[in-house]
């Protein structure tokens, strides 16, 4: 394995675990009995974002194991929360859409975790919330076999990558206008790391 190229002491997976148990706790104390887990909020918003899904693609873009995936969808599906029906096309697949209860059990749930939010990262401004949750969700999505990561294509040094790649962010309802100068990338980011030449 090769030398990380992250600094010392600036290791980023002990922060995420510490706000992670932190936010848990949180989260647990704040929600009522029978609130959607992070999981089913995970599988609801790839629906609600993606439209209806196999049920093979709900577990590769999840990554999950297929017997996982019948267990959440099972899950889901008892409680209201999503339909699955045979594929008209293929009746070997299934079809996975969010339900109307589960439109609004995420609403509700959204709302309730908006607020735990609010005082964990009460130290961040507005434009920082945006950027971490903007970040987080690229580096989920580059997990996703399905999809390539962002600034993958970026290595070369004749690429062109000036801009920033898309990405879905829940705004803030207080911060609906993002500051225009944030949204350039920092130059020096786009430099390949000379010990990846050669």
């Amino acid at each position: 394995m090769g030398e990380s190229s992250v600094a010392t002491g600036q290791q980023i997976l002990p922060l995420i675990d510490h706000l992670a148990r932190i936010a848990r706790r949180a989260a647990d104390a704040a929600m009522a009995d029978g609130s959607l887990r992070p999981r089913h909020v995970i599988a609801l918003t790839l629906l609600g974002e993606r439209g209806s899904m196999t049920q093979h693609a709900v577990g590769a873009a999840l990554s999950l194991d297929p017997s996982n995936v019948v267990g959440l969808l099972n899950e889901l599906e008892e409680r209201g929360l999503i339909t699955r029906r045979r594929d008209p096309a293929d009746r070997r697949r299934h079809i996975v859409e969010v339900s109307a209860t589960g439109a609004d059990e995420l609403t509700q749930t959204y709302a309730q975790l908006g607020l735990v939010e609010d005082e964990l990262f009460k130290t961040l401004t507005c434009e920082q919330r945006r950027t971490l949750h903007e970040l987080l969700a690229s580096a989920v999505a580059g997990l996703s076999p399905s999809q390539a990561a962002p600034g993958a294509d970026c290595l070369e040094p004749e690429s062109d990558c000036a801009e920033p790649a898309p990405g879905r962010i829940a705004l803030d309802r207080d911060c609906l206008a993002p500051d225009p100068a944030c949204l350039e990338p920092d130059p020096a980011c786009l430099e390949p790391d000379p010990r990846e030449r050669g």
